[in-house]
């Protein structure tokens, strides 16, 4: 009898333990953050009084800064304090920043190494700061952790949003392919990464077999999957050291969860965030701001349910800027990060920036402290049904025929059918002809995460890129 009361009891204290955790995570899902965001990079030695004085008249209440050290935030957390102004710390977590150069002197045998065999300490993807680690090293992990926990002791910063937090980016936009002199129909080796020793090893012992041995790893959906999961290891053993520390647990991830595991091994739907900034750079991509309505519709649908949804949009100093706020909070973003506010510099954008501000504030106020989205609709995955990316497309055909015939004017376009010409993973080919000026183009559509997540026009096919 006695060890059936004392069965009872531990169940009963079970059940409430998960109880309490799951009402604790509703109220932080749920808890009003502030609404208007901006990335700060800060130094000491900035004029962050004035910045923040600034941040007051655009209506932005909260900051992800970065600065160099814990101890630096302690002089930004007392100015912030007089605004009102929340401050999380941002931190890159695996990629290396501050510390750089220290660890790759140290510990050469911590960084990422792609399906080549070539790792990040001897060699460069993209830009010299790519300099990602393993994220299933036990040292690497400890690293991190104790690096957390040093932000996470300072008094007066309310959250930590961590950046970087995933692997090299095995498929860039496709608005920066012109900037690297690269195509990336597809992936390729150099640039996919997560093969270091120690992840190839535990992958082995898991599964059974090694997936370089396979003809195209980057078919192996488990293989990209296990990549995936050790980024969000990393995520969750941050996550309990920031709530453990009475923090808000945040990240600036790759736009949804589903374009970032194809794009960079990242998926974010799996990490315990009270708040979540997805980088919805839509000029980094289709350029056309259903790329962002489409991102936030999916994001609803696939994010931790026990985390709030933000938008990070990426500044441009017209009014297409509050177009891209408007595609966010009207498919389910209760608030809205820019990058950054320094280049709201035109004063008539600061102005309707302050009202834009004001009035969807009020607006969710009025709605009981959730912002009124429309109606929900499906994601658009037919490009040809897709005004805003067509017209982009066909501009920029103008402007190639325009370039070659040397003429002073736009062409006036006679297009043909669309004809889907090669299909490759998440990739269509089409070709159209130019009536009138008989030049024929190919127009590439990319559906990385099952949205029109960028788009090319050339009249080349590149059927590989150059050195790989």
């Amino acid at each position: 009898m006695k060890k059936r009361i004392i069965f009872v009891f531990s169940l009963l204290l079970a059940m409430g333990i998960t109880v309490s955790y799951a009402q604790k995570k509703k109220a932080q899902a749920t808890k009003e953050y502030p609404m208007f965001w901006t990335w700060l990079d800060y130094r000491p030695t900035m004029n962050f009084d004035s910045i923040c004085r600034e941040m007051n008249i655009l209506g932005i209440d909260g900051v992800m800064l970065n600065a160099p050290t814990p101890a630096d935030y302690k002089q930004a957390i007392a100015v912030a304090k007089k605004y009102k102004i929340a401050i999380y710390a941002w931190l890159w977590t695996m990629n290396l920043e501050h510390d750089r150069e220290k660890i790759l002197k140290e510990h050469p045998e911590w960084f990422s190494v792609n399906r080549l065999g070539r790792s990040l300490a001897d060699t460069t993807a993209y830009v010299g700061y790519y300099k990602f680690l393993c994220p299933v090293l036990p040292e690497v992990q400890e690293y991190i952790k104790k690096k957390i926990t040093s932000y996470a002791e300072i008094e007066g910063l309310e959250g930590i949003s961590i950046d970087y937090h995933r692997f090299v980016d095995v498929v860039l936009p496709t608005t920066l392919w012109p900037k690297y002199h690269i195509v990336q129909d597809r992936e390729y080796p150099e640039w996919d990464f997560g093969y270091h020793p120690e992840m190839i090893k535990r992958f082995v012992k898991e599964h059974g077999y090694d997936p370089r041995e396979q003809a195209d790893p980057s078919k192996d959906e488990l293989w990209r999957q296990f990549r995936c999961d050790r980024i969000s290891d990393v995520a969750n053993i941050i996550s309990d050291v920031v709530h453990a520390h009475g923090k808000t647990m945040a990240a600036s991830p790759f736009p949804t969860p589903k374009m970032a595991s194809r794009m960079v091994r990242q998926d974010w739907g799996k990490w315990n965030l009270d708040i979540v900034f997805p980088m919805v750079y839509h000029n980094f991509y289709t350029e056309d701001v259903s790329f962002i309505e489409d991102c936030t519709k999916d994001n609803v649908r696939d994010k931790n349910e026990n985390t709030a949804l933000y938008c990070g949009i990426m500044v441009d100093n017209t009014p297409e800027m509050f177009k891209a706020m408007d595609a966010a909070l009207e498919n389910g973003a209760q608030g809205i990060a820019i990058f950054t506010m320094r280049n709201v510099k035109s004063p008539e954008i600061k102005k309707q920036f302050t009202a834009y501000t004001t009035k969807a504030k009020e607006l969710r106020k009025k709605n009981g402290g959730v912002y009124p989205a429309k109606p929900a609709t499906a994601v658009n995955t037919d490009p040809f049904k897709n005004k805003g990316i067509m017209a982009l497309i066909e501009k920029r055909i103008q402007k190639d025929i325009q370039t070659k015939t040397k003429s002073k004017d736009l062409a006036k376009l006679n297009l043909s059918t669309y004809k889907l010409v090669d299909q490759y993973d998440v990739t269509k080919r089409y070709e159209v002809k130019d009536n009138s000026s008989g030049e024929v183009f190919n127009v590439t559509f990319y559906f990385y995460g099952g949205v029109i997540s960028g788009w090319n026009v050339d009249q080349e096919v590149h059927a590989k890129v150059k050195g790989s």
